[in-house]
């Protein structure tokens, strides 16, 4: 089963709007132009030419939930990236001695955590016009951005992501005041890994959490709760044509597969969050720090 996109000129419709409310996802065409695309992939080529990471600094990304204890949660360099631009590998890049086994370009899973602070032009598309005009059309009052990703879903060995929410990493209270913005860079389908959603699941809360354990201990970082088990047919696929953005509120199960065709799936992504009346959990493993508290979507 595939979910609808849009084709109203209008960026963001009522209909657009209610669907979101709805189903907890909405895809929308055209928020980004292909140059605008082609700008961001040439940059992050720029980024990636420059890496230097240190031998220790290798992290491998899953969402496995005993790996991301092992790998992610126990990594200091995961959990302090939330003011930095970071890299995080593929599974299987790197041999024995740490070097790559694969050309560095296809080695990477991701790129994170503050492309939308120290990035222009990332910070740029992060504050344009219409994504401040989509947060003002759900109501959004004071939104800040939390996070922003590049996902690479590389070819052939893009790994899966598992079904999960984004509120067990990103908690609030209330819930419901953090949304995901994921812009497609080039075609996201089925054959190279677009995201598949459960309609309607933001709407009963959320079964597992991931927070930091205390200072001393290890790992840094430890899951409460457990992920559900989800039936398969109950997933719909969100295919999203290269520009368009899709909407994922924090509860909404969503996940991806593998990617094992010979094309891409580049990806920008970030998260706000409604900072009116809310409180973001200290017990988070992202947290906001001297050098870059949360900074405001709105520009004056």
């Amino acid at each position: 089963m595939v979910g609808c996109c849009r084709r109203s000129m209008d960026f963001m419709t009522d209909r657009d709007v209610q669907k979101y409310k709805e189903d907890g996802f909405v895809v929308l065409d055209g928020l980004l132009s292909s140059q605008e695309c082609d700008e961001l992939r040439q940059r992050m080529n720029e980024i990636v030419d420059q890496m230097d990471v240190p031998e220790h600094c290798r992290t491998t990304f899953t969402t496995y939930h005993h790996e991301q204890l092992k790998t992610q949660g126990s990594a200091d360099y995961f959990i302090t990236s939330g003011d930095k631009i970071r890299f995080f590998f593929e599974k299987g890049v790197f041999d024995d001695q740490g070097e790559f086994k694969v050309p560095k370009h296809l080695s990477l899973n991701k790129v994170g955590h503050a492309l939308h602070a120290y990035e222009p032009l990332y910070k740029k598309v992060t504050h344009s016009a219409k994504v401040q005009g989509i947060a003002k059309k759900l109501g959004l009052v004071s939104p800040v951005i939390l996070q922003s990703m590049y996902i690479f879903k590389q070819p052939g060995i893009g790994g899966e992501v598992t079904a999960h929410q984004d509120a067990t990493f990103l908690h609030t209270e209330p819930l419901g005041r953090v949304m995901g913005l994921w812009i497609a860079l080039e075609d996201a389908t089925v054959n190279n890994g677009c995201l598949w959603f459960i309609p309607g699941s933001h709407r009963s809360g959320i079964s597992r959490r991931m927070v930091r354990t205390p200072k001393g201990t290890f790992p840094l970082t430890d899951f409460i709760g457990r992920e559900q088990a989800y039936k398969e047919d109950t997933f719909v696929a969100a295919p999203v044509p290269k520009g368009g953005v899709v909407l994922i509120h924090g509860e909404v199960v969503h996940r991806s597969a593998e990617n094992i065709s010979e094309e891409s799936r580049h990806v920008y992504t970030f998260h706000v969050m409604e900072a009116l009346d809310t409180r973001w959990s200290p017990d988070n493993w992202l947290q906001p720090t001297e050098e870059l508290p949360f900074p405001p979507l709105y520009t004056k």
